[in-house]
């Protein structure tokens, strides 16, 4: 017998060096789940599109607000405030959509028996190069 499938919501991070432009490259994914109390964040930023979209971007800066985004997740107590909200709000404040150089896509849906799971096969899918 299968495990129990729950419905979870996902985002996918988009890093748009000059949101002038509009250009842009996955560069993570934002995994909720109510039914399991999950809120995840993976996060990959490939250096080489970034150089191709804007040579005198900042990979470090970029970086950092990547990893901001999978501390407000994991509610790190360096993300400060918003990582004391539930997952439920951090995950909407997360998705609200933003003018800047890491963005939310649209949320979409799905089944999960294991989000964890889930978000490692959305980076895998949605962001890292193919091999």
């Amino acid at each position: 017998m299968s495990a129990r499938r729950h419905p979870f919501e996902y985002a996918v991070l988009r890093v748009v060096p000059r949101p002038e432009r509009g250009e842009a490259f996955n560069a993570g994914v934002l995994v909720y789940c109510h039914a399991l109390d999950y809120l995840g964040a993976r996060v990959h930023l490939d250096a080489e599109r970034l150089h191709a979209l804007d040579p005198s971007a900042d990979p470090a800066a970029i970086e950092c607000a990547l990893r901001a985004v999978a501390n407000i997740c994991a509610a790190a107590p360096e993300a400060g405030p918003p990582a004391r909200e539930d997952p439920g709000k951090r995950f909407r404040w997360l998705v609200a959509p933003r003018s800047t150089v890491v963005q939310p896509g649209p949320v979409h849906t799905g089944l999960t028996s294991d989000p964890d799971a889930d978000a490692d096969r959305l980076l895998r899918l949605l962001v890292l190069p193919v091999e």
